[in-house]
């Protein structure tokens, strides 16, 4: 059975949710509908004619792309332009167009964790560089009585709450006394309707992220014993968890400039990267962000790393970034690439989990306008 567009682009949004998108990113459908069955999905770093051919030669109804194919209103639809006759051709082939962008940067996971992991970065304590999605906290506090306080507290950590940092089944628990009295219609739990019922109970508190509130509400009602439930939500003011772009740490054994950049390069699969800097200086914390980086590299600084890997560094910032001691390797923008054999390969798994007979396949073109001369 062959999964709808509307399947195959809410497992991307569960890999990279558009929430993390950064303010006013072009993401989503752009071109096209997924109300049809999809019997291949492409993947691909940019939406060019050539990828378009391949599409059709392959049977594919969906493209998913990192780089947007529109990226402002359209005034008109001229099919004589080249942008025009591109959506032309995705048009008459019945082929959608969906864009994961920087909200695949952002996502934990994403982008810029697989950057991490290619060049050696160690996943403890690595931090981004610049914040662009925080969740809000909330304290989700239940009355239950003694007796079934322990389930209750299963129950919600196994939706998610009790999680604060690197700390899990985290939880505050405050004994007390509960009174009510049922009314004549009532079935309670503890006591008899129409008679003042006085029972130990336990004010069982947990922090919640904002995603994770209703699913932990609807678990504890599950685990309660009483018919109506005394509870209480409060929205924090403390940080909560927050995901940005780019990455930053350690890396799993100290190595020199030169040595990384070699690193890169394999890892990248380019052709060649630059160097801003010693190339016998050695990095022991580096930080790594997909796409044009350039204005990174004094956040990427403040975190303490010594080198940023990025693309698109203009004279000026690279100039600016060896005159403040940091290093720079610049990779070129497409290092993105890495996207492609990436998201081909959860999809897949994730269509294959779902008894779904989609396929998910890589583009095999290359979409980078630099050639070396």
């Amino acid at each position: 059975m062959y999964a709808n567009g509307h399947i195959v682009t809410g497992l991307m949004e569960q890999l990279a949710p558009k929430k993390y998108a950064v303010e006013n990113d072009r993401i989503g459908l752009q071109l096209g509908t997924l109300q049809k069955p999809v019997r291949k999905v492409l993947v691909t770093l940019d939406v060019t004619h050539e990828v378009v051919d391949e599409a059709i030669a392959a049977g594919a109804d969906l493209i998913i792309a990192h780089h947007a194919i529109i990226f402002r209103p359209l005034a008109k639809l001229d099919t004589s332009t080249p942008a025009g006759s591109l959506y032309e051709k995705l048009i008459k082939n019945d082929i959608a167009v969906y864009i994961s962008h920087t909200n695949l940067d952002v996502a934990e996971g994403g982008i810029n964790d697989w950057l991490a992991d290619a060049i050696g970065m160690e996943r403890d304590g690595r931090a981004s560089l610049e914040k662009v999605y925080e969740e809000q906290l909330y304290k989700l506090a239940v009355y239950v009585p003694e007796a079934q306080a322990e389930e209750v507290r299963q129950a919600m950590w196994a939706a998610g709450a009790g999680t604060i940092g690197a700390y899990d089944q985290c939880s505050f628990n405050v004994a007390g006394t509960g009174t009510f009295r049922p009314g004549a219609e009532t079935n309670p739990f503890v006591g008899t309707a129409g008679r003042l019922e006085t029972v130990d109970e336990v004010r069982v508190e947990m922090a919640v992220t904002e995603s994770l509130l209703r699913k932990t509400v609807k678990a504890m009602l599950g685990a309660h014993p009483y018919e109506e439930t005394a509870y209480d939500v409060t929205r924090l003011e403390r940080e909560g968890k927050t995901l940005g772009l780019g990455r930053s740490g350690r890396l799993e054994q100290p190595v020199t400039l030169g040595e990384l950049a070699e690193r890169v390069k394999a890892a990248f699969d380019v052709p060649f990267v630059r160097l801003s800097g010693d190339p016998s200086s050695m990095v022991r914390k580096a930080a790594v962000l997909g796409g044009s980086g350039s204005r990174y590299w004094k956040p990427a600084q403040f975190t303490g790393a010594q080198v940023l890997i990025t693309g698109d560094i203009d004279f000026h910032s690279a100039q600016d970034a060896l005159a403040a001691g940091m290093l720079l390797i610049d990779t070129g923008h497409y290092a993105e690439k890495i996207m492609k054999q990436k998201v081909a390969q959860w999809l897949g798994e994730q269509l294959s989990s779902g008894k779904y007979t989609t396929e998910t396949i890589v583009s095999a073109i290359n979409t980078d306008p630099f050639r070396l001369a």
